[in-house]
């Protein structure tokens, strides 16, 4: 193997390694990506980690931070209502569109990462409740049959996981806020009747309510 590719190798494991690390919030906004500390964890010198951090700012997940050097990106409200507005751009359509070509077969799939996404949110797993609700929506937006449409959502999902990380540990020991699941059983019923006009609305309240939620949360935190 070429030094080259080795270098090119050993850059996609430490990407893959922080960048798992802030998808799951062990890496929280704001922490800091220190080169030699990320170096001596994987086993390798400077230059993959460097590589690996300047793509993860490209990607949107890590910037600068004057006396910080990198940092996992921030969150700021500004950022949250254009991702979200984007997003309801794309999965209010997404939505429609998978709800008038879902299988009966992908129905049941869904259904079936509801009930995971339940036990997970019961047992208060906050990643493990965000991975089976994504699920349960790429099987609903795979059937629209637009893989670019598909491939856009999940960048923006991985760019505003921070955000969801906040807004369900903000609600997960509420007992009596049914927010974190009400829209995703409306939705696997509008997708089982293929109610395409009924999916739409709810991805639309779904997305209008956790920015809300979101909010609030950011809110708190800065005042605390």
């Amino acid at each position: 193997m070429s030094k080259r590719a080795e270098t090119s190798l050993l850059t996609d494991q430490v990407y893959d390694m922080i960048h798992e690390s802030i998808m799951n919030g062990d890496l929280p906004a704001g922490a800091r990506l220190r080169v030699r500390d990320l170096a001596e964890q994987v086993g390798t010198s400077v230059m993959p980690v460097r590589e690996a951090i300047r793509r993860l700012e490209e990607a949107g997940l890590a910037e600068r931070s004057p006396h910080k050097g990198a940092v996992v990106k921030g969150l700021t409200l500004a950022e949250l209502v254009h991702v979200y507005d984007v997003r309801r751009l794309l999965e209010v359509e997404a939505a429609r569109l998978g709800a008038q070509r879902i299988s009966a077969a992908d129905s049941t799939r869904m259904q079936d990462e509801f009930t995971l996404m339940r036990t997970a949110l019961d047992e208060r797993r906050v990643v493990a409740y965000l991975d089976h609700d994504e699920a349960l929506l790429t099987i609903l937006y795979e059937a629209a049959e637009n893989p670019v449409l598909v491939d856009t959502i999940r960048t923006l999902w991985q760019r505003c996981r921070a955000y969801k990380i906040v807004g369900a540990e903000g609600t997960v020991d509420t007992t009596e806020d049914d927010s974190l699941w009400k829209y995703q059983q409306r939705l696997v019923e509008s997708a089982r009747e293929h109610d395409d006009a009924a999916a739409a609305a709810v991805n639309n309240d779904s997305l209008l309510d956790a920015t809300a939620r979101i909010k609030a949360q950011l809110a708190q935190q800065d005042a605390g």
